[in-house]
């Protein structure tokens, strides 16, 4: 519940932000029907993400044991890519997100079409396509119900909704740079759990070697210690129980098991050890770098 509501909380941001530039850029311009044609975009964003999330949840009903899980392991590591891909983003994206909005808008007002809607659907679809895997990801790595996880999920974008629209208003002010560089620590932790799920479907699907197979006939030792009973890196569900309150806190955050792969073990910890370090340094670099910036416009 803490993942999915941060996802939601984390892209249900971003978008009231977007949205927020856009409402608020053509009201500068006294643009009236821009603002309905927004809306509507954003209405459309928000609905493609629910049947998405629709298709995720009961779609795979019917398939076979081995279909769900290749399915499921794949989707799991596209969530991950998703995920990475979204927080070094909004470093990225962060100074001229603004800018780049209205360049958009300006683009879309000179023809006076739909091109408005298509921007707010744009800007909020991706993120809402991201918070449906996500969540879908999550849910099916903590073992939580999907309506627990959806509703956590909604909790959080209630929560973003409102501080978008009290920042919209001028009511408050939050240091964004802060909170999308926690966040997104946070969310790596997080996704770092999921593909190592995201692996143990793979292994159970038979895609990837791992205890759920028999080893390969002639197969070396090294290529049989991934095979197998030998394939599991520890099994201590005697020392921390899976339905225990710690068994079932450390799965749902940084996605550890008692009962875990090799190779689950490997791509978790090489996702943390590459991931994270990489993050924190160009988040406190593009900190840095506007510091500067701002020193010499106060010089200038």
């Amino acid at each position: 519940m803490i993942a999915t509501l941060l996802i939601g909380l984390r892209e249900g941001l971003e978008a009231a932000l977007v949205v927020g530039v856009l409402l608020a850029y053509a009201n500068r311009v006294g643009c009236r029907d821009a603002v309905r044609k927004i809306w509507v975009g954003v209405a459309a964003a928000i609905l493609l993400s629910l049947i998405l999330g629709a298709i995720l949840t009961f779609g795979a009903y019917g398939l076979s044991f081995t279909a769900q899980e290749m399915i499921g392991g794949l989707l799991s590591l596209l969530a991950v890519v998703m995920v990475t891909w979204m927080v070094f983003w909004m470093l990225r994206m962060a100074r001229g997100m603004s800018e780049d909005l209205r360049q958009q808008m300006d683009r879309a007002l000179v023809g006076g079409g739909w091109g408005i809607a298509a921007v707010g659907f744009v800007s909020v679809a991706r993120e809402g396509i991201e918070t449906a895997l996500f969540i879908w990801a999550t849910t099916r790595a903590s073992d939580i119900s999907p309506l627990l996880g959806f509703l956590s999920a909604v909790s959080g974008v209630v929560v973003a909704v409102l501080l978008g629209w009290a920042m919209y208003r001028g009511l408050l002010r939050i240091d964004l740079t802060r909170f999308f560089r926690w966040s997104g620590v946070l969310l790596i932790l997080f996704a770092a759990g999921i593909a190592a799920y995201g692996i143990h479907d793979l292994q159970e699907a038979g895609a990837l070697p791992g205890p759920f197979m028999a080893a390969p006939i002639g197969a070396g030792a090294f290529a049989a210690s991934w095979f197998g009973e030998a394939a599991w890196a520890f099994q201590i569900p005697h020392i921390i129980p899976p339905d225990g309150v710690l068994g079932v806190l450390l799965k749902g955050t940084i996605g550890f098991s008692p009962e875990m792969t090799k190779l689950e073990v490997i791509v978790w910890a090489l996702y943390l050890l590459i991931v994270l370090p990489l993050f924190l340094v160009k988040s406190y670099a593009a900190r840095d770098g506007r510091r500067t910036t701002t020193v010499r416009k106060e010089q200038q």
